[in-house]
């Protein structure tokens, strides 16, 4: 075991202080829909609660469309700045700007009206819909700036400079909750919005992130070398198609994976409105440890591109296999938390005993697949490193929508199993993913180290 730890320690050390800042990072997406979710839920009640799952379930899909296109300049900037071609990221970042700002408001316009017009045939209670639309709405339209700040985000983080994401995203959820408070309860003289009081306050959170990154960026002297070459003359078809290139099929496959698990709170969303709500506890806490997950799945993409760029192909392989340590160890310890106090976290939520009772149980699943879905993000985040984004991609589709949400509707709707039953449908979809990711880095890896010592 200490052979194990002396081999990987100088990779342990140097992926945890790159991935720490972005794990913080990373958690902000996620904790602005948890604060939403705890404010609703202690000020507002269960109803609200549900309106508040139900578009988070419809929005999260959104979202990471949005985020995985935004993922495609990352392995870009890291590989490029491995061969120390500077003047090539500055030209980068003018191609992702203009593909997020595009995409943004194309998100946007098909929430608005796609998303909006398909809420009422999901078969949801007629008072969760009508609290959910106007706020699907506000959130569709943070969408922009969100990706204007992804934008600057990927840049920085793809030079390894994570800090200052990390601080903005940090003083930004502390906003959001502050604004929250006050326009869900009406202080301050305000009229008091409900649902739409969270919708208010995550716009407003979204757009000054995405000024501040942007200023950070553009002002900050450890960037003046790369954006020499960040000009409107700098955007080109190929530079662009190599970004989608990448970016696209990471979407999807954050597409797969999300939306299996919004398909998973339709299908709880017909049993009741209480078992909606208990979904909506469950998954808000393991979507934490997901994204914080993410960080180090996102830490792995920098160091991977950063060492393939480099052809450093051995210190790869250690690299990323350290990644896979990590995260697994800190699965354990949220599966263990989740487990241990699968009584008391959905308190922070709610205090509606049927929603606790229902929320512990699934908690218990959740520290079960933990550990799976830690691995396969990781194993995404290696992959995307390397440039191998389309296998990957039919993976998770296979996994989350052939294999996941089938038997999660067969043992949870089909055999009466009830939101259980969905979510051990859920847990087999990760344990697949997860084993053909690593599987297909290790033949990956294994090949490439060959070629160093032929060489």
């Amino acid at each position: 075991m200490k052979r194990i730890y002396l081999k990987y320690k100088p990779h342990y050390q140097s992926n945890l202080t790159l991935a720490i800042p972005v794990v913080i990072s990373q958690l902000g997406h996620t904790l602005v829909h948890t604060a939403d979710s705890v404010i609703i839920g202690h000020f507002a009640g269960t109803i609200p609660l549900a309106a508040v799952s139900l578009v988070n379930s419809i929005f999260i899909v959104i979202l990471v469309i949005g985020i995985g296109l935004s993922y495609g300049l990352t392995p870009l900037i890291a590989q490029e700045s491995g061969k120390k071609n500077f003047k090539e990221c500055g030209r980068l970042l003018a191609n992702s700007l203009l593909i997020n700002i595009i995409a943004g408001i194309f998100l946007f316009i098909f929430i608005y009206f796609g998303s909006l017009l398909v809420i009422d045939q999901l078969g949801q209670s007629p008072e969760v819909v009508a609290q959910a639309k106007p706020y699907l709405g506000l959130l569709g339209f943070s969408i922009v700036p969100l990706m204007v700040f992804m934008t600057f985000k990927q840049f920085a983080e793809g030079l390894g400079f994570t800090k200052q994401a990390m601080m903005i995203s940090l003083w930004g959820n502390a906003l959001n909750i502050c604004l929250g408070i006050i326009f869900v309860k009406g202080l301050f003289g305000i009229e008091p919005m409900g649902v739409n009081g969270v919708g208010w306050s995550t716009l407003i959170d979204r757009s000054i992130m995405a000024i501040v990154m942007a200023i950070y960026v553009v002002k900050s002297k450890h960037f003046r070398l790369y954006l020499k070459s960040f000009t409107l003359r700098s955007i080109s078809k190929i530079r662009s198609m190599n970004i989608l290139r990448i970016g696209t099929p990471v979407a999807m496959q954050y597409t797969f994976e999300v939306s299996a698990f919004s398909g998973a709170a339709v299908l709880i969303g017909t049993i009741g409105a209480v078992e909606q709500a208990a979904h909506q506890v469950a998954i808000n806490l393991a979507s934490m440890t997901y994204m914080m997950a993410g960080g180090i799945s996102a830490a792995a993409t920098i160091k991977t591109g950063n060492n393939f760029g480099k052809e450093d192909f051995m210190n790869l392989r250690l690299s990323a296999i350290s990644s896979y340590h990590i995260v697994l160890i800190f699965m354990t310890v949220t599966a263990l938390l989740f487990a241990g106090l699968n009584q008391y976290l959905p308190l922070i939520y709610t205090s509606d005993r049927a929603v606790i009772s229902i929320a512990a149980q699934l908690l218990i699943i959740a520290g079960f697949f933990q550990l799976f879905d830690g691995t396969q993000v990781v194993g995404l985040g290696i992959l995307r490193g390397l440039g191998d984004v389309n296998i990957p991609t039919l993976i998770t589709f296979v996994a989350y929508w052939l294999i996941g949400i089938p038997v999660g509707y067969f043992l949870g709707i089909y055999l009466g199993w009830g939101a259980n039953g969905i979510w051990y449908g859920l847990t087999l979809g990760l344990l697949v993913s997860a084993a053909l990711l690593f599987a297909r880095f290790h033949y990956f890896s294994k090949k490439l180290v060959r070629l160093t010592h032929i060489g």
